[in-house]
């Protein structure tokens, strides 16, 4: 059975984390690059930081947490998205060349699965605090913070939108 509904622009790049992991090794002698996160309410500082993370590398590989995953992070009502809605929109993304779903909370295994060439993040992480970043370096890869675009926070941008009227106003 597939992961989500196979159809549309970009269900090629839909993969299981065994078929990721495959396509990885495939890759050899290509600059692989990673990033992960949960990609809820996809906006323009997730498409920046993305397209950036891309012009990194030859791949780019993109690990999205699962509902389970996001609600054990997020709290619940999150996310607003499901994994198969945020798999699709990702998946859609010309920069993006491939997206796997997973179910930990830590990204650490799939990293260190997959032992990408660079591990991106947004800015709003520091190097230190990236997870998976000593096995990336161990391996004679690299982490990139990219820049942050302020405002652009999943997690602000739903909390803006629950204290206004859908006219805009301010309740």
């Amino acid at each position: 059975m597939p992961l989500v509904e196979q159809d549309g622009a970009g269900a090629d790049k839909i993969r299981t984390r065994g078929e990721l992991i495959a396509q990885r090794r495939l890759l050899c002698g290509q600059q692989v690059v990673f990033t992960n996160g949960c990609f809820d309410l996809l906006h323009a500082g997730h498409r920046a930081m993305l397209q950036r993370a891309r012009a990194l590398g030859d791949c780019l590989m993109v690990g999205v947490n699962s509902d389970v995953s996001v609600r054990a992070l997020k709290g619940p009502g999150r996310p607003v998205h499901d994994e198969a809605t945020r798999l699709r929109e990702l998946a859609e993304l010309e920069w993006v060349s491939y997206v796997c779903l997973f179910d930990e909370v830590s990204v650490e295994r799939l990293v260190v699965e997959l032992a990408p060439d660079i591990l991106a993040k947004g800015g709003d992480y520091t190097a230190e605090h990236v997870v998976g970043r000593q096995a990336v370096e161990s391996a004679g890869g690299r982490v990139v913070v990219l820049p942050f675009w302020p405002g652009y926070s999943t997690t602000d941008l739903i909390a803006r939108g629950l204290d206004r009227s859908p006219e805009g106003e301010r309740l």
